[in-house]
């Protein structure tokens, strides 16, 4: 297995040493090194999970989750930044990021969280995750119900928001990878959403489970 990752830093060093440590660990690939999300727009080509910091020049990463899903909307994103603040939280996972991560996390737990984000998983910083489950509860709206869901969408929604992997869910319900990854993608279409985090968010507020 050899995860194709892309990191987009303005802040060169850190951008060079995450490519250092994922150059010498087996099983990743360092595919692409940008200063912005206007030049990864433009250059970049092969990506199973990127690692976007907020404070970029020209377009912010937050601004850019969605611009990046329009082109490649398999690929994960995982937020990487020092801004741990409930406001930059919020808005990036309802953006659509798949993860969200503190550039002083140890170098082994940002490989962990790539490997999470590319097996289905939502990737968070502990603290991170219960700011995140806090702000879902206090500041999302509730909805009409009418979320469409099949009962076996419901069912790995629920497991969605329990934590598991697509892989995870794959093994629990006796059912192939790809058919959960199809299952998620009509969750995804129905709930109006483009990753899992944002999935959780709308579960968890607006009581779907």
């Amino acid at each position: 297995m050899n995860i194709n990752v892309v990191i987009i830093e303005d802040h060169k060093e850190f951008r060079e040493s995450i490519a250092f440590i994922l150059s010498s660990t087996e099983g990743f690939n360092c595919t692409g090194r940008y200063s912005s999300v206007e030049e990864a727009l433009e250059k970049m080509n092969l990506a199973d999970v990127i690692l976007l910091d907020i404070n970029l020049p020209g377009i912010s990463g937050i601004d850019g989750i969605d611009k990046i899903k329009q082109i490649f909307p398999d690929v994960s994103i995982v937020i990487l930044t020092v801004f741990e603040d409930d406001k930059n939280v919020f808005r990036s996972i309802l953006a659509g990021a798949d993860g969200y991560i503190l550039k002083k996390s140890a170098p082994i737990r940002i490989i962990q969280a790539i490997e999470d984000a590319y097996e289905g998983g939502s990737p968070m910083t502990p603290t991170i995750a219960r700011k995140a489950i806090n702000l879902f509860k206090n500041h999302i709206p509730q909805s009409n119900g009418k979320d469409n869901l099949s009962d076996r969408e419901r069912e790995i929604l629920l497991l969605i928001v329990d934590g598991l992997s697509t892989e995870e869910i794959s093994n629990k319900l006796f059912i192939s990878f790809q058919t959960v990854r199809n299952h998620i993608r009509h969750i995804y279409q129905k709930l109006h959403v483009h990753s899992k985090s944002q999935a959780v968010a709308k579960a968890i507020k607006e009581g779907i489970m």
